[in-house]
């Protein structure tokens, strides 16, 4: 099961439900509560996204479960950060099934991000190199330096067991497993071979 929970802001509404122990969402700010405007994450919507009854606001939750060749679930991810959330799980998964990169080194791997408006192209300081950069700047792109994108964990099958791994960017406790992020320095762990992807 993947299994996802929005706030949207750190204590969405503000409204706190203290006889059930939780806060009340934010989710009215995925709609575009003035069309043309940006809301707090820079997204600038149409009309399409307008507050109007009976609506569903758009959103960029993603829990993800992929399955392999036999059906089975090899991983389970999910991340929160607004409108970087898709890219950030899409980023993970590209990492561990096209790139063969154990979970934790995947989860910890430098992000980037672009969402059409602004028109900038969003990357974690200090994991590209000048020369990426420089060409990027050649090519036209305006280039925004954050300190992290999105907050993502994840679960992957894994020889006999799973393996979880947390957000490093901004945990200092280490993965249930082999193959994650060590705990108190966020440095990735030496890889036994056993933390690769069933099949790779």
């Amino acid at each position: 099961m993947a299994v996802t929970v929005t706030l949207n802001s750190s204590y969405g509404s503000g409204v706190y439900v203290q006889e059930a122990g939780f806060f009340l969402n934010n989710e009215m700010d995925d709609f575009a509560a003035v069309p043309g405007q940006p809301n707090q994450f820079g997204l600038v919507e149409s009309e399409k996204n307008a507050i109007a009854p009976g609506k569903r606001m758009l959103s960029s939750m993603t829990p993800t479960i992929v399955l392999d060749s036999a059906g089975t679930p090899l991983l389970v991810l999910g991340a929160a950060g607004g409108p970087t959330i898709i890219t950030a799980v899409t980023q993970v998964v590209l990492n561990v099934l096209d790139h063969h990169m154990p979970l934790g080194e995947a989860v910890a791997a430098t992000r980037i991000h672009h969402q059409a408006w602004p028109d900038s192209l969003a990357y974690e300081r200090g994991g590209l190199r000048t020369a990426v950069l420089d060409s990027l700047r050649a090519m036209g792109y305006a280039l925004d330096p954050r300190g992290s994108i999105a907050t993502l964990n994840a679960l992957m099958r894994v020889g006999g067991g799973y393996v979880g791994v947390g957000e490093p960017r901004y945990s200092r406790v280490g993965p249930t497993g082999i193959g994650g992020v060590g705990p108190g320095d966020g440095a990735p762990r030496p890889r036994p071979e056993t933390s690769r992807p069933e099949g790779k």
